[in-house]
């Protein structure tokens, strides 16, 4: 892989998860991921007490993950714009923020799905980085303190045309290519504004696609499919007919090539849904 990436693929490929269904349209998410999802990790305490702030009780903190929904978080307010592909990693367990020296009201792990947590970045001042988050509703973002995490760039950004049905993949603002694929169905569309690219998830044995690209959005009209939190992914389909169309529950299928250019997407990239 280029030396942009934030990690190889073979490091980011983890252990398959439980077969989902072959008629899924969304990812169905293994119970035993919860664990790993809502860690607590290391406390605050030294970095608050450097500060003269209290510390702060992470055990008190619901976790940002694909589980959960954070009513409190603050919107995304340009949920159109591109970045410029800056992508960050917890360190450790860190609380978010709905506002630099507010107080937290979640908090985020290193890991996310068995794979590294990367968040795209959104805004950053005066020491602090805005970042969107995994948990509905979507469009949800907070603040992380920036000394607090490892900082990468991802060349990347994926853009899906939901009127048109056309998925593009963008390298440095260049095409990298363009197919055209199923969205969701009327009463079950894809959820437009800005997303990223959540996790990469192999299960060999799964038919319908073998690699699952989980997205940081959720469906808005179904609030589970098929045993999960309905995920919405970017994965293949084996009947090529349905390229074009508007028949899933909410994912993205897409042709074998643009799966094989999708893999090699580093986490945390960019994807922007609009209705073009």
């Amino acid at each position: 892989m280029p030396d942009t990436h934030l990690t190889s693929k073979t490091d980011r490929l983890r252990s398959a998860v439980s077969r989902l269904s072959s008629g899924a349209a969304f990812v169905a998410i293994a119970a035993l991921l919860v664990a790993a999802l809502t860690s607590c990790g290391a406390s605050d305490e030294d970095e608050a007490s450097a500060r003269g702030a209290a510390p702060v009780d992470l055990s008190a903190l619901a976790a940002s993950t694909t589980e959960t929904k954070l009513p409190r978080a603050p919107k995304d307010t340009d949920p159109s714009e591109a970045t410029d592909g800056e992508v960050v990693h917890p360190l450790r367990t860190l609380p978010v923020y709905a506002a630099p020296d507010r107080r937290p009201f979640a908090k985020v792990a290193p890991k996310q799905m068995m794979n590294d947590t990367w968040l795209p970045v959104i805004d950053q001042r005066d020491g602090w980085t805005q970042v969107l988050l995994p948990s509905r509703p979507n469009g949800s973002t907070g603040w992380l303190r920036t000394a607090q995490l490892e900082q990468r760039r991802s060349p990347y950004l994926i853009r899906v045309h939901a009127g048109s049905r056309q998925l593009e993949l963008l390298r440095d603002g260049a095409e990298v290519g363009s197919w055209s694929v199923a969205v969701g169905a009327p009463e079950t569309p894809t959820p437009v504004g800005r997303t990223f690219l959540l996790a990469s998830i192999v299960d060999a044995d799964q038919g319908y696609s073998p690699l699952i690209l989980p997205l940081g959005s959720h469906s808005d009209t179904l609030d589970s499919y098929g045993g999960g939190p309905g995920t919405v992914a970017l994965h293949g389909w084996p009947d090529t007919s349905v390229f074009g169309t508007a028949v899933s529950h909410g994912c993205v299928r897409v042709p074998a090539d643009a799966l094989e250019q999708l893999s090699q997407v580093p986490l945390g990239t960019l994807v922007i849904v609009d209705q073009q």
